[in-house]
């Protein structure tokens, strides 16, 4: 079997740890997809993000929530054959989170979710001034609805 299905909380974990971004795919008003890169940050209930308060990002997510955020770690290149192309591809771990995204302002929960992104990126929290965590926007998307899998692990 070349796909398996993960099921396992702390395989998913993993997965997120060692992604270096996330993959935010929305559909705008007129229908077509747009699909943005993102740092983030996670927990055991959810994904959180954070940008500009305005945007093409923006104006989409607050007409439409609903997004699927994709992540992928763990590549590496592969082959049966090193002289048949199409014997080649990419090992790979991915998770998909579907749901949609709820904007939080409370500045508590706010320095929360960025200090849970920081952890990810530096190791450690930091603190916020008033006018940063004005501009910023906060949001996040629960995981409750994730699908995850491993090609040729």
């Amino acid at each position: 079997m070349k796909h398996r299905n993960i099921i396992d909380p702390n395989e998913i974990y993993q997965i997120l740890e060692t992604a270096d971004c996330c993959y935010m795919a929305m559909v705008s008003p007129d229908g077509s997809p747009y699909v943005v890169p993102m740092n983030f940050g996670y927990d055991e209930y959810y994904v959180y993000l954070h940008s500009a308060r305005k945007g093409k990002k923006i104006d989409i997510l607050i007409n439409n929530p609903k997004v699927c955020l994709a992540f992928s770690a763990f590549h590496q290149l592969r082959y049966q054959s090193e002289n048949v192309a199409c014997s080649w591809s990419m090992k790979y771990k991915s998770v998909l989170v579907f749901g949609e995204v709820e904007f939080i302002e409370q500045e508590e929960e706010k320095i929360k979710m960025l200090n849970c992104m920081m952890k990810k990126y530096a190791g450690r929290d930091f603190n916020y001034n008033a006018p940063a965590l004005r501009e910023v926007l906060t949001y996040r998307v629960s995981l409750r609805n994730i699908e995850a899998r491993a090609y040729r692990y």
